[in-house]
């Protein structure tokens, strides 16, 4: 199996939460880069990669336009600024129009990455109350990547795994806890034992 090991997550309300403990169960030396968008208003300060290292020992930072990914860091979305990936493989910041409502959106992350990398990408659409997300994982699964999405149950809202779910066939739908070893063990080239598919 090969590696899939650039990380895309989406999330919106109840993400900062569900962020903090997918990052509480992913320790120094993750084999893999991940970057996400947590939708905020465009007031909102930029503090989220402080609330996020209290919980990880991953370099946690909001993405820089022109900087090259790192392995085993966590980029963010800042605030009024759509995170995506360049065709050069770089982290580019639009600050277009926004996307479902939003800006920053998951799905031009999530297009961007798929568009790049295909295969290693690992969509992740977390709680959250609108549909963002769900085009984007469509765009990974065709580009040969792998769709996860928080399971609805247990998200604070359930809305945008809903949406992922009844728009896509997600390979896994896994709760938080669940969540960091996957990502684990796809980043790694290992066959999950939590596949639902």
């Amino acid at each position: 199996m090969s590696r899939r090991d650039i990380v895309v997550i989406a999330a919106s309300v109840g993400g900062v939460a569900a962020l903090c403990r997918v990052v509480g169960t992913l320790g120094a030396g993750f084999p893999g880069t991940l970057l996400a968008v947590q939708h905020t208003a465009p007031s909102s300060p930029a503090y989220l990669d402080r609330i996020l290292r209290r919980h990880t020992s991953i370099p946690v930072s909001y993405a820089v336009a022109g900087e090259v990914m790192k392995r085993g860091h966590f980029y963010l979305a800042p605030p009024k600024c759509h995170l995506v990936v360049s065709s050069r493989g770089t982290l580019a910041l639009d600050d277009g129009p926004r996307v479902n409502f939003v800006r920053p959106a998951g799905d031009p992350l999530f297009a961007s990455a798929a568009s790049v990398f295909g295969p290693r990408v690992v969509g992740v659409v977390l709680t959250g109350c609108d549909g963002d997300g769900a085009e984007g994982l469509r765009a990974i699964k065709r580009a040969g990547g792998v769709s996860v999405v928080q399971h609805p149950g247990q998200a604070e809202a359930p809305d945008m795994p809903m949406h992922a779910l009844n728009h896509d066939s997600p390979d896994y739908a896994v709760s938080l806890t669940e969540l960091g070893p996957l990502l684990y063990a796809l980043a790694q080239g290992r066959d999950p034992h939590t596949h639902n598919g």
